[in-house]
């Protein structure tokens, strides 16, 4: 049987991971269940590893999957017959993602309803790298994944983001827009020749791009300099 808390924060991973498919950073945990420091939130992902309800993946930081609810929740839950193991290859970003993702055909019926995204590169989650400019192939991506919008693709390269649950070969699928909320994790366009993947920060009249990896600094830059070019709405992975 869980503590109220332990209920509490795998309520909050899985529903992070349906809504996002990235677990939650320890920071928004603490915060979700008012704790006044993240060693509590170490002890209770411990407690519900060693009952079963989540599993830590190996040689992945903070990466999380729930492997199960409460009975009393959602009887039967398996999260693991979700996953999808993408084909990605290098390539590189326009300034135009393609038009709008069409359903792509399939006469297998498990592949039934998935959106085609085009993978337009590599992206730089650590230390730069040149901008993205051409799309060079697809990917089939769940239409719940999507919100609405034109969408991209991009195959992660760098550890700046591990604590976002984004590692280095992960895909993140992105809605293109030109503009985000404090927060959120964008694909920025730094002085039209560096594209990366941070989380976007006001600080004043300046925009910072915060990485996810005490080992990185955060980065300010004036306005006029950072242009945002989507926003990251999922993540698909090989295992």
């Amino acid at each position: 049987m869980l503590t109220r808390k332990q209920h509490e924060l795998l309520l909050f991973i899985h529903e992070r991971l349906k809504e996002t498919g990235i677990p939650p950073s320890f920071d928004e945990m603490k915060e979700a269940l008012d704790l006044a420091s993240k060693s509590g939130i170490h002890r209770l992902i411990t407690a519900l590893e060693e009952r079963g309800f989540i599993r830590r993946l190996p040689n992945r930081a903070r990466a999380l999957e729930v492997l199960r609810l409460p009975d009393s929740i959602a009887p039967g839950l398996n999260p693991g017959a979700r996953k999808f193991s993408p084909s990605v290859i290098e390539g590189s970003l326009g300034k135009a993602p393609s038009p709008q993702p069409k359903p792509a055909a399939s006469n297998d019926d498990g592949l039934a309803g998935v959106v085609s995204v085009p993978v337009m590169g590599r992206i730089a989650a650590g230390v730069p790298i040149d901008a993205i400019q051409h799309q060079t192939h697809s990917i089939a991506v769940p239409p719940d994944m999507l919100s609405g919008g034109d969408h991209y693709a991009l195959e992660v390269r760098g550890d700046s983001m591990i604590e976002a649950g984004i590692f280095d070969g992960d895909t993140v699928i992105i809605r293109e827009t030109q503009t985000a909320n404090p927060g959120e994790i964008v694909v920025a366009l730094v002085d039209q020749e560096e594209a990366t993947l941070k989380r976007f920060r006001r600080k004043g009249a300046s925009i910072a791009l915060e990485a996810a990896n005490p080992a990185y600094e955060t980065r300010i830059f004036g306005p006029d300099r950072v242009k945002v070019q989507g926003r990251l709405v999922g993540l698909m992975r090989r295992y």
